[in-house]
């Protein structure tokens, strides 16, 4: 009895700990007056880094394994939120200032209303008195939140602009990518797989199962279509689909379904395979063997691939030239 309330006592202290350990965020510490940067006249404050990493919190807790890491992973993630609301600020001021003699931009106040009417019905049903009580709880003002969501829309914009910017690539430039990385789309041998399962539902027999599967088998053989047979016949969780199962790779499969499966042609049946699940007829849709997929199989996620790649090289040169211009100060 001892024993047992010791250990629930020990859990009791360890669960406290861990919640005060999610609590302490060591912002007050790290920033004993308050703020943690200064970005042109934009002041980052505790509370601002506050209300992004607090929903983090939680899953970092989970991922700790001790208190030593779980400091670590909360000030890297502190760094990173102040690096971005540092970059939020020069962005911004990227889009107002002025430009070869060009009056600075403004978004329209229409798509400000728009948005916080989008906010309204998503996040507070439409009920504008329950928006209010969300910005007194915040002690934010009407127009302090505008301002916030204007920001926000700028900020969005301007990225956007910018993957836009890198949204070409030459074909030039793809197939040497692929001649230079044709080992990354070597693929294994694959079947677009369809199968039907008889389940030894009323302790069928494996003669009973193996003659109900030669019947359908017979069927396909006589032209019926794959599909249909498994839609009308097959006992599982992929009937409705018509026994489809997808494209599937040899490493995938035990080797009850691998060796027969990987032998058939496109279109061919296996015969009645017999397991102690039930009775099974597999089906080879399609074929792919073991290779290097071909340039034009792998063209379009290629380019997927270089515009990522380019996207976050153009946006790190160009928010380091944003940083290199602006004024900004750490605490």
């Amino acid at each position: 009895m001892t024993h047992r309330r010791s250990l629930t006592i020990l859990g009791f202290l360890c669960a406290s700990a861990l919640t005060a350990l999610a609590q302490n965020d060591g912002l007050n510490m790290r920033f004993a007056n308050g703020i943690a940067a200064i970005a042109e006249e934009k002041v980052i404050t505790v509370d601002d880094i506050r209300r992004e990493i607090s929903p983090l919190i939680p899953q970092i807790q989970r991922d700790a394994r001790n208190e030593k890491e779980f400091n670590e992973k909360i000030e890297s993630l502190q760094d990173s939120v102040i690096q971005d609301l540092i970059d939020k600020v020069l962005i911004i001021k990227e889009f107002r200032k002025e430009k070869d003699g060009k009056e600075a931009r403004n978004i329209p106040a229409s798509y400000v209303d728009n948005r916080i009417a989008d906010i309204l019905s998503e996040q507070f049903d439409s009920d504008r008195s329950k928006f209010l009580a969300y910005l007194r709880a915040k002690g934010t003002t009407l127009r302090e939140y505008r301002k916030e969501v204007e920001e926000d829309i700028i900020f969005h914009y301007m990225q956007q602009q910018q993957r836009k910017s890198q949204s070409v690539v030459s074909p030039v430039r793809i197939e040497a990518f692929y001649r230079e990385n044709k080992d990354r789309f070597y693929q294994e041998d694959g079947v677009h797989l369809r199968l039907i399962q008889l389940s030894r539902a009323d302790n069928a027999t494996d003669a009973e199962l193996k003659a109900k599967a030669d019947e359908i088998i017979a069927k396909f053989k006589g032209g019926a279509k794959f599909e249909d047979l498994a839609k009308e016949y097959s006992q599982d969780s992929r009937r409705a689909k018509g026994g489809d199962w997808g494209w599937v790779k040899r490493s995938d499969l035990k080797d009850d379904f691998k060796n027969p499966l990987f032998v058939l042609k496109p279109g061919e049946v296996t015969a009645p395979l017999m397991l102690s699940e039930g009775c099974f007829i597999l089906f080879s849709e399609e074929r792919k063997y073991a290779g290097n997929q071909a340039i034009d199989e792998v063209r379009d996620q290629i380019e997927r691939m270089l515009v990522t790649q380019m996207a976050q090289s153009s946006q790190e040169r160009w928010l380091e030239r944003l940083r290199r211009n602006g004024y900004v100060k750490h605490y």
